[in-house]
Order: C-alpha cells, then structure tokens, then sequence
C-alpha cells in the first residue's frame, strides 16, 4: 500500500458509490442530518435557544472527546491547534447554530434545511476570495438557480404565515448562520486547521463553544435552564451525540473515498429527508409554488456540485 492508498489498496476519491462500505455510510448521515432539523425544532420551545445549543454541544464535546480517547488519540493540542479550534468553536458551535436555532421559530425545518443546502455557495465565494480557489461559470450557473428556487419557497412561506408571522426575520437569521458556518468550513481547509488531527480539535472547538454559548445564554436569558421532558432530554442526546459524534467521523470518511466533491451531494439528499419529515410531523403544505421551488433547488445544487469536477 502507497501513501496515498487507502485500506485494500483503494485509491483517495476513487471507491465506487454502489458498495454497502460507501453508501451505508453515505445515506446514514444523509437521514441523520435531515431529521437533526425536525429534533431542534423541538428544542425552542420550553428552553430558550441559546440554553438549547449549549446543552447540546456540551454533550457532543463530551462524546468527541470519548471518542478520541476511543480511538487512541492525544487530546494533547498545540497552540495553534488550540486557536484554530477557539475560531473554530465560536464559528460553527456558537455563531452558526444560535442563529440557526432562532430561524427555527420562524421557519419550517424543512425549509430551514433547504436554505441551508446552500451553504456550497458561500464556501465557494470565500475558498476564491480568501484561499484563491477557482469558480466555474457552471457552479455559478447552478447556484443561481438553486437560488431561484429557494427563493420561490420562502416566497410560498411568507405567503402561508399568519399576518404576525416574521419569516423575514427567519430569512435574515438564516443568511446570518450560512455565512458563520461558511467561515467556519473555509478555517477547516486553510492550512494550519489540516495540521492539527480532526476529532482532537473537534473536540476542543465543541468544549469552547459550548463554554461561550452557555456565557451568552447566561447573559441573555439568566441562569441555566433545561426541560426534563423526555423529548427534550432526548433531543439533546440525539443531536450532541448522534447528529455530531457519529456522523463527523463517518462523513469525513466518506470525504476520503469518494472526495470532496461526490461526498458533498450528501448535502443535496438531506433537505429532501427534511422536507419529507416536516410534511408528516409538522404539516407543512405544499404548493404549485413549492413543489417548484423544492425542483429547483436540487436541480440547481446538483448542477453546482457538478461543475465543481465531483471526481475530486
């Protein structure tokens, strides 16, 4: 075996999708991201948002660490490490997810997922402007009309809410986490994130997130709160543990077999599950405007993801 080959001789970006070691993994993230929306719906309710993200990121810094030590890793960091995963964690567990949280009491989760699907285009504006990676004229292509897709299902939205709704709102909090996590993948492929090892530093950015979210709950909100419900207490289980722990490290395989590109249409089946469960727990009702809306937006995220050379 080469440096460069995977286990049993395979090739990086090479494996084949229609093999039980590549598409069990690939469609088990997929259901799992997709129902991680319906489950933080949940979660605003009796808590206040920020008090649900905080539990929810001590329970997967928690489990990160487990696994690492599981795995036989150091939780030794460098300091660069340890400020990279300081970035990282305020980023991706603070920034991303408090307003992410928030949008949901605006919006459906099915079409909170939607718009996060485009989280590819935003990547790819700041991968060209600050790591100097290329754009194609068909990613654009593609990305303009996965956006006048999305476009026609807030429009359905706003359309449907009731006259003291604030889907306006929603849209703005949404843009507000698209760019944080979008910051937060761009620190991932910058050089000195890929030379500290990934559940490590996952581990100390969820432990520093959830260090600032619960400072910023306390600050908003008052004093810690939490619902001893069932389904919240297994909300928070679900998505620290299931919907964090378990599928980093089975997506970042998934990275490595199938490369970056084919790995990443996992982003464009997991608002389709989305959409489907909030048809049947949440009622959400579709449209003519809808359906043509949801049609766009995977036509054009597929096309995007396509011109990015899905082989690498």
């Amino acid at each position: 075996m080469t440096g460069q080959e995977l286990p049993g001789g395979e090739l990086p970006g090479q494996a084949r999708f229609w093999q039980w070691s590549v598409a069990g993994p690939f469609f088990i993230v997929a259901l799992i991201w997709g129902s991680t929306w319906l489950v933080i719906k949940d979660q605003v309710g009796s808590v206040p948002p920020s008090w649900s993200v905080a539990w929810r990121f001590a329970a997967a810094a928690i489990g990160m660490a487990v696994l690492a030590l599981v795995r036989r890793e150091t939780l030794r960091m460098p300091a660069v490490g340890l400020k990279v995963a300081a970035l990282l964690g305020l980023l991706q567990f603070v920034m991303n997810f408090q307003f992410v949280y928030r949008a949901e009491t605006h919006l459906t989760s099915g079409i909170v997922a939607v718009f996060f699907a485009l989280l590819v285009v935003p990547n790819a504006g700041l991968a060209w402007l600050i790591l100097k990676q290329p754009v194609t004229r068909g990613f654009v292509g593609g990305s303009m009309v996965a956006g006048a897709g999305i476009a026609l299902l807030l429009l359905h939205e706003y359309r449907m809410a009731p006259p003291e709704g604030q889907v306006l709102t929603g849209i703005a909090l949404m843009t507000a986490a698209l760019f944080s996590a979008s910051s937060a993948n761009v620190l991932q492929a910058s050089p000195a994130a890929r030379g500290v090892p990934m559940i490590p530093m996952l581990a100390y950015a969820m432990i520093f997130g959830a260090l600032i979210d619960a400072a910023f709950a306390w600050a908003v909100e008052g004093p810690p709160q939490f619902d001893l419900r069932a389904g919240y207490v297994f909300g928070v289980a679900y998505l620290g543990i299931v919907g964090s722990v378990v599928t980093f490290p089975l997506y970042f395989r998934l990275v490595q077999r199938l490369g970056a590109g084919r790995a990443a249409y996992n982003g464009v089946l997991v608002p389709v599950i989305a959409m489907l469960l909030s048809t049947l727990f949440e009622g959400y009702q579709w449209s003519v405007l809808a359906l043509s809306g949801s049609a766009l937006a995977m036509l054009g995220l597929v096309l995007a993801l396509k011109a990015r050379s899905p082989s690498r």
